[in-house]
């Protein structure tokens, strides 16, 4: 397809026009590369547009099939008839939506050395979600940057994701299966080291209930949960397993008696030695609410709802008072004012 002016050699925001050739990377065969011949007798190459964010990005589709595995190597690959994305009206194909322009031309630089050089401003986690899309593998193999901070973090969560799925295959899992054949739904594990030991005594065992958590001894599991980042990682993890009210932390867990005082009375008060261990708390109930919802019994209340009896009470009362008047006592009589006492004596 034609293209028009405001196209070619474009690849800016609003179309302006530079004086540079438009985007070619010569494709590889093996350890070596042929470029495309600029003999003018030779037809020129194929060229497609991409609209990234707005902006144009006009390139030769063979830079893509010189990596297949990419998500743009297949979508200009041997079978680019039956791709399922199609150019819109002016021949243009919209792909990677949410993407800025400025990092999707950063990673184009891999299309053309097979590294990515990213420059100052690009946040490192937009490139490695750009990265993810286009399924171009981030490493440090394709990947160069000043911030080496921002780019080990990147590869310290691919690792962690990756260690914290062993851990859960072939530590954490078996303990779970275990309380659940016990028909329990939720499940408290302390990861304790391998040096660790806990000794309670039977007669005063700890007054915390620690006797319902699950000891794990793993000096590895507790070494990696020693980072907030990874037991962010071994949370999303859990998530994406299906499990709910994921709590992971450092709390204090008593491993053995120190000491043992007398109380007035004769009562005796054990002492524990607490040491600051991560720990793994998470759910597989599927009725949590209604676990945790409570029917109370209707009681019969003893207040009058009925508004007719309420009034024939007090009519009954009013009668009450009127054939049986009050008895005064000897006290009010003389404590009674002297005209009171006059008129009472003469009724009586």
């Amino acid at each position: 397809m034609q293209l028009s002016e405001d196209i070619k050699g474009s690849c800016f925001p609003g179309g302006s026009k530079r004086s540079h050739e438009p985007f070619i990377a010569p494709e590889r065969f093996g350890n070596s590369s042929v470029g495309f011949s600029s003999n003018s007798h030779s037809p020129a190459p194929e060229k497609v547009t991409l609209l990234v964010d707005g902006t144009r990005f006009v390139v030769n589709p063979q830079i893509f099939t010189a990596h297949p595995d990419t998500m743009l190597g297949r979508m200009f690959g041997p079978g680019r008839e039956y791709n399922f994305t199609r150019p819109n009206e002016k021949g243009e194909y919209e792909i990677a939506e949410g993407i800025s322009a400025t990092v999707f031309r950063t990673v184009l630089d891999y299309y053309k050395t097979g590294i990515i050089n990213c420059p100052d401003g690009i946040s490192i986690p937009d490139l490695r979600d750009t990265c993810d899309y286009l399924c171009i593998n981030f490493d440090f193999n394709t990947v160069r940057c000043q911030d080496l901070s921002a780019l080990l973090h990147e590869l310290s969560n691919d690792g962690a994701h990756k260690r914290f799925d062993h851990y859960l295959e072939e530590l954490i899992l078996p303990i779970m299966v275990g309380c659940a054949k016990k028909g329990e739904r939720e499940c408290h594990i302390v990861v304790l080291t391998d040096e660790d030991s806990v000794d309670w005594d039977e007669d005063h065992p700890p007054p915390m209930g620690e006797e319902y958590s699950q000891i794990l001894y793993s000096s590895k599991l507790y070494r990696f949960f020693k980072y907030i980042e990874n037991r962010d990682v071994a949370k999303t993890v859990l998530k994406e397993r299906g499990l709910k009210n994921i709590r992971i932390g450092i709390e204090g867990y008593p491993t053995c008696k120190e000491k043992i005082k007398r109380r007035p009375g004769g009562r005796s008060e054990v002492i524990y030695n607490y040491v600051q261990r991560p720990f793994i708390q998470m759910s597989w109930e599927k009725e949590e609410g209604k676990s945790r919802h409570v029917d109370f019994q209707c009681v019969r209340s003893k207040s009058l709802t009925n508004l007719v009896a309420a009034g024939e009470d007090i009519w009954e009362d009013q009668e009450a008072l009127m054939h049986h008047p009050p008895q005064v006592d000897e006290l009010d009589r003389l404590n009674a004012p002297l005209s009171q006492m006059a008129s009472s004596d003469a009724q009586d």
